[in-house]
């Protein structure tokens, strides 16, 4: 039996974060999703980037959601090394929890009402 290779998508501009979110509430499991290629904490640290203030910004709802994401059983994230001080911050989609009745929407709407 063959090894299944692991193709992961990578934007070809920044993502926002609910181009994200819509990802992981199609994504199948396995499907893999490159959010950002840097050093996200750097990134995002007004002092040291190299963003504009509204990029900044919305890079950390990215990094943030897709923690949020992970918390809650959407997605595995990884990183890879790409380079000394560079890494691909990847999604990895995993199975739809079966005991979960709530869409991603209403977990979002739910999060926002708290």
């Amino acid at each position: 039996m063959g090894k299944t290779p692991f193709i992961t998508v990578r934007a070809s501009r920044p993502l926002s974060e609910i181009e994200f979110c819509a990802w992981v509430a199609q994504a199948a499991p396995g499907d893999r999703l490159e959010y950002h290629r840097g050093f996200l904490v750097l990134d995002i640290f007004p002092m040291l980037g190299r963003l504009a203030d509204r990029e900044r910004e919305e890079l950390a709802r990215l990094g943030a959601r897709a923690f949020w994401a992970a918390e809650q059983g959407l997605v595995h994230l990884v990183q890879e090394r790409v380079g000394p001080d560079r890494f691909a911050y990847i999604a990895v989609a995993r199975p739809k929890p079966k005991h979960a009745a709530a869409s991603l929407s209403a977990l979002l709407l739910e999060e926002q009402a708290a």
